[in-house]
């Protein structure tokens, strides 16, 4: 999404307009305002006003154009400090701020002299780190004591406290406004970063979940259908019929698979428990290895909620494929209960070879992320060469799997 699109869609695109007119536009106006009234009276000389309207034009075009370097779109789109301005533009603008303070204080404008200086206080500050920031203005304004004190004690004016107060005041009311501004675009900025962010973060996650769910799903039949072709093979020779028998069980495999790869793709599959737990025994089975199951519901079926099935469903297939893949068992455990407000389920088997969470797939892990953001608790141990996987959700809090990727992108 481009910068613009980005900022009409969070409405930035007036609150940037709205700063600009607030911080360069007011400045460039105020600057005007002060020293074209001293420009153009007929008591000041024209040696003096005619330097002082170069500097004015000059410390105006100049300050605008790096106030407004926050407010550029790349400035905003980065979420940086904009890089400080080349060396010579700075010496231009101080050497105009010099001529514009320097021929005021010589006629004891203390009210004028501090007003160039303290926009350029504050168009340096800009580019700063908020600790220098800090220190900048802090000299500026004890700084800004100084000039109009010296003179007025020289000339015996009797304006010693207005000639170093004022400009002191002036330097941090001048800072205050420009800073102050350009600090509610910058968090703006980085609020509409933050909910661009969100979104990408949205999308890339739910591409996580889509790559978790298609992995159980090939992984599963993948290792099924690699195991009846095996036994296939072994059977062709002395057994043909219960070869073919096999072969045509990985045939239906392979049509369940595209089907099922075909419903993920479109959003829609879920996976159903009892039939996940049905199909964990007959491939545990068909894989030689004694399974028993034990279902003992303590509350009718409807009470369960649908996301709570989904996510005990994809614990009961990754405990399977991962009882085919990382074990030689021989027997294996389906217990599924409820207790109370909680549905337990729990899958064991012996023979394990090796710790299934630190496989080459998402595994474990990611399924355990998924039931703690459902309020519930994905554990697994290993006693020996016994591995156990237990996992508990509440009955009706678990929420369904979050929306497509294309709902997300929308």
């Amino acid at each position: 999404m481009r910068d613009g699109e980005s900022e009409r869609g969070a409405g930035l695109t007036g609150f940037r307009r709205l700063t600009w007119w607030t911080v360069p536009g007011t400045t460039v106006c105020l600057l005007v305002l002060f020293y074209g009234e001293w420009v153009l009276d007929p008591d000041v000389p024209a040696l003096a006003r005619v330097p002082v309207a170069l500097a004015l034009v000059v410390d105006a075009v100049v300050g605008a154009a790096l106030l407004g370097r926050p407010l550029s779109p790349s400035a905003a789109a980065d979420g940086v400090h904009p890089p400080r301005p080349p060396r010579h533009v700075l010496v231009v603008l101080v050497a105009a701020t010099v001529v514009l303070a320097a021929l005021p204080l010589a006629r004891r404008a203390y009210e004028l002299w501090a007003v160039a200086p303290a926009v350029t206080t504050a168009v340096c500050a800009t580019f700063l780190r908020p600790s220098h920031r800090r220190a900048l203005l802090a000299g500026a304004v004890l700084l800004a004591m100084l000039p109009g004190a010296a003179v007025s004690l020289a000339a015996g004016d009797g304006e010693f406290a207005y000639a170093a107060l004022f400009p002191a005041g002036l330097v941090a009311f001048t800072a205050w406004t420009v800073l102050g501004p350009l600090w509610a675009w910058n968090i703006a900025g980085r609020l509409d970063r933050a909910r661009r962010l969100e979104a990408e973060l949205a999308v890339r996650d739910e591409r996580l979940r889509f790559a978790a769910d298609l992995h159980d799903i090939q992984g599963h039949h993948l290792q099924v259908i690699a195991l009846k072709s095996e036994l296939a093979a072994r059977l062709v020779e002395r057994d043909p019929a219960r070869a073919a028998a096999e072969m045509r069980e990985v045939q239906q495999l392979s049509a369940d698979a595209l089907r099922d790869t075909r419903a993920v793709v479109r959003g829609y599959r879920r996976t159903t428990l009892d039939d996940e737990i049905a199909n964990a025994g007959k491939v545990l089975a068909a894989a030689g290895i004694d399974t028993r199951t034990s279902l003992e519901p303590a509350a009718p079926a409807g009470d369960m909620a649908d996301g709570t099935r989904h996510l005990l469903g994809l614990v009961v297939r990754e405990a399977t494929t991962n009882v085919l893949r990382h074990s030689r068992a021989r027997y294996a455990e389906i217990d599924h209960r409820i207790t109370g407000d909680r549905a337990r389920l729990r899958v064991a088997n012996d023979g394990a070879d090796e710790y299934p969470g630190a496989g080459d797939g998402t595994g474990l892990t990611s399924l355990a992320e998924r039931l703690r953001a459902a309020g519930g608790e994905l554990t697994w141990h290993r006693d020996g060469d016994r591995f156990e996987v237990t996992a508990t959700l509440p009955l009706g809090r678990a929420d369904a799997p979050p929306e497509t990727l294309k709902e997300v992108a929308r």
